[in-house]
């Protein structure tokens, strides 16, 4: 019996003016996989995850979340669907004006009605999940460094459990060290939950950290998926040109 993904694009398409930044695009993710998306530079690896999320609307095709099409979705299922997802944005997007706690809790507090005190309780074990001491929950983003930022960012994606974890160039600004302990704390917590994950990244030591499988997308469409362990050893012209860092190849660099 075949398993029904747990999320998928089916025809996938998406211009903006006339070009198609999703050109038929045709991907799924298994219940639990985690699933990193690479490719150069505007080929629509965000478009990708934001027509999950409901932030744009594909012209065709359907996107699917445990067999049903959730394009179009009124408002009020919608918002039942984002209670099944977490997300952590690039560069962390915290609320400077919100403490951290609030900033984890942000969604306990403001969509699911949890008191206060509970969902303060909840954030800072969401903190420490992700190795930041208790003690930085009532400090202000502006007072932790960029790591520490991106550690909050990912305890706010995990503190609902959900079931769907989306990652936006997490490694994004971060140096090497940095990068390895946010990768390595990705990895534990989509295990931790048993998610399902998907991924953007430019970054090929996270994609193969932090992926079962990596899929590579170009000219709106998937080239090459695989093993992540089949990244550097894949004879695909696409990932070859990609992974060596060469100008030369069926990928068009722009100047």
């Amino acid at each position: 019996m075949t398993q029904t993904p747990k999320l998928a694009w089916k025809g996938v398409t998406k211009r903006f003016g006339d070009r198609a930044v999703l050109d038929g695009l045709d991907l799924s993710v298994a219940p639990g996989r985690s699933l990193v998306i690479i490719g150069g530079s505007g080929q629509g690896k965000s478009v990708t995850i934001k027509t999950a999320l409901g932030l744009m609307r594909p012209e065709g095709g359907q996107i699917e979340l445990d067999g049903e099409n959730i394009v179009g979705l009124p408002e009020s299922k919608r918002r039942k669907l984002f209670s099944r997802i977490g997300v952590l944005f690039q560069g962390a997007a915290l609320f400077d004006s919100l403490s951290i706690w609030e900033n984890v809790a942000f969604r306990l507090l403001n969509a699911d009605g949890v008191p206060r005190k509970q969902a303060r309780e909840r954030a800072i074990d969401a903190l420490e999940q992700v190795r930041l001491d208790p003690a930085v929950a009532d400090r202000f983003p502006s007072e932790l460094s960029g790591g520490m930022q991106k550690r909050a960012g990912l305890a706010r994606a995990v503190v609902a459990q959900p079931e769907i974890l989306f990652f936006d160039e997490p490694t994004t600004g971060l140096d090497p060290i940095t990068a390895a302990a946010i990768n390595q704390l990705i990895s534990d917590q989509v295990r931790r939950l048993g998610s399902t994950a998907v991924s953007i990244t430019h970054d090929l030591a996270s994609a193969q950290t932090i992926g079962d499988e990596i899929a590579m997308l170009h000219g709106g469409k998937i080239v090459w998926r695989g093993p992540a362990a089949d990244l550097h050893v894949t004879d695909n012209p696409y990932v070859r040109q990609f992974v060596e860092g060469r100008p030369d190849g069926p990928i068009a660099h722009a100047v």
